[in-house]
């Protein structure tokens, strides 16, 4: 069975009040289109292709590198015209199913569900039952046999169908040699003045081909977004059952609805995360790893046994077992610790390793260095690796001992046991077991008067 996988993305979303098109907005961190594309390849899809429209510049940006076929529809006169549009470059022998831009949380499941039954020559429509189902199209049946006989819109819709509570969703599924007849026969004849794809179900009936309707398993798997208010309620359902998956694999959030996962977190045994985590990109946590409350990881890998103190920032960095990072610490790209390395409160580190058991304790900036095994760096040290040109590199060797507010002006090395004197402007290279140190002759005067306000007349 070929299946074809039509995206309707070419709305303006004018409701969202934005520049940016409707369906480039992110739930989770990614663009609800992005969403849908994602779930439609875990289908084998023959082909994607995504219809776009308003914004097209923008979406075919994002589209480009992803082996889709981009086809525009220069007008929106309904959804009827921008399934056409695609119709040309689909398979006639296999199944298209129709998806949404703008509905991000459908399952995978569910669409298996749908192209079975379409390749059983049935048109799969997935409906859902709604509370308020005002402007939704409704799902009209026959009394006596129940099954589908037609969608009727909103606008279109009679006092007796807006009492319906089944809706139409958008989503189906059907023969491609169905859709290619029955295409052509729409009629913009309708309050919209557009071409209704939901016409075809009519058109189906009329034929004795059977509609198997189903449902998905919850309701927000198919709601759509027209506003930020709609977008920020399905960020939170969407939030809601990543933080429900980590708890059934094992993790002990301290509150499930304080943590946002825009990426992709993998996690071992009895990892434990505070409040208000932001994990972004792909995070990979080993065993009794403990995040504090507050931090945000992008694209890192934590290993067993570390623990993440408050407020702390780690941004494409690798840690080893056991290390201790934070508070208010920040690890930049390219950042690596050995096992046992200790980064503390208000320290920024970038394109630096830390070797195992070193300590960077206090109020520091090093970078483009690396630390060997013991090395202690004093609070305030600072590794100076940019001329304004060019970044040079810092190397402090095995057990060194760097003394507080210490300068080392790169390229220079610190031998291996040697010690920096607090204070220090290091600009050459220190050998092995040396005591280096560069400060000025401390004097001192005895009986220093102190100057003293001049308090003669007209002076402030």
């Amino acid at each position: 069975m070929s299946v074809d996988v039509v995206i309707l993305a070419a709305g303006q979303g004018s409701r969202m009040k934005s520049a940016m098109p409707k369906v480039l907005h992110k739930v989770g961190g990614k663009p609800m289109v992005q969403h849908v594309i994602d779930t439609a390849r875990t289908l084998n899809a023959a082909d994607l292709h995504v219809v776009i429209g308003h914004g097209a510049d923008q979406v075919r940006e994002l589209l480009n590198s992803q082996n889709i076929n981009v086809v525009l529809q220069a007008e929106q006169l309904g959804t009827g015209h921008a399934v056409a549009q695609a119709m040309p470059a689909v398979t006639a022998d296999g199944v298209t199913l129709v998806l949404y831009g703008d509905v991000p949380m459908i399952r995978s499941e569910t669409l298996t569900q749908m192209v079975i039954l379409a390749d059983q020559d049935n048109l799969a429509l997935l409906t859902v039952n709604l509370t308020d189902p005002t402007g939704y199209g409704r799902i009209v049946r026959d009394a006596a046999s129940h099954a589908v006989q037609a969608i009727v819109e909103h606008k279109d819709a009679n006092a007796v169908q807006l009492a319906i509570n089944e809706v139409n969703t958008g989503i189906l599924a059907v023969p491609s040699r169905w859709l290619q007849q029955w295409l052509p026969q729409l009629s913009a004849n309708n309050a919209q003045g557009e071409y209704y794809l939901t016409d075809i179900i009519a058109m189906a009936a009329s034929q004795g081909v059977t509609i198997a309707a189903i449902q998905p398993e919850a309701e927000q798997e198919v709601q759509g977004v027209n506003n930020r208010l709609q977008l920020s309620e399905l960020e939170r359902w969407y939030q809601s059952r990543q933080a429900e998956q980590l708890m059934l694999a094992g993790v002990t959030l301290a509150d499930p609805a304080r943590i946002d996962l825009r990426g992709n977190l993998t996690t071992g045994q009895d990892v434990y995360l505070d409040i208000n985590l932001v994990v972004e990109g792909d995070v990979t946590l080993g065993d009794n790893v403990v995040i504090e409350a507050n931090c945000c990881l992008k694209d890192c890998r934590i290993a067993s046994g570390c623990h993440i103190k408050a407020n702390t920032v780690i941004e494409q960095a690798d840690l080893g077992p056991d290390c201790e990072v934070g508070p208010y610490a920040r690890l930049r790209p390219g950042t690596k610790l050995a096992a046992k390395a200790k980064v503390g409160n208000f320290v920024e580190t970038k394109k630096t390793v830390v070797g195992e058991g070193s300590k960077i304790n206090h109020l520091s900036y090093i970078g483009d260095a690396e630390l060997g095994a013991g090395v202690n760096v004093g609070a305030g040290t600072i590794t100076c690796n940019y001329d304004g040109v060019n970044k040079s590199r810092t190397e402090i060797q095995d057990g060194a001992f760097i003394g507080s507010n210490s300068s080392l002006v790169a390229p220079v090395t610190i031998g291996a046991q040697a010690t920096i004197g607090a204070g220090s402007t290091i600009t050459k290279n220190v050998q092995p077991d040396a005591l280096a140190l560069t400060r000025a002759k401390q004097a001192q005067i005895e009986n220093w008067p102190r100057p003293r306000k001049n308090t003669q007349k007209g002076e402030q």
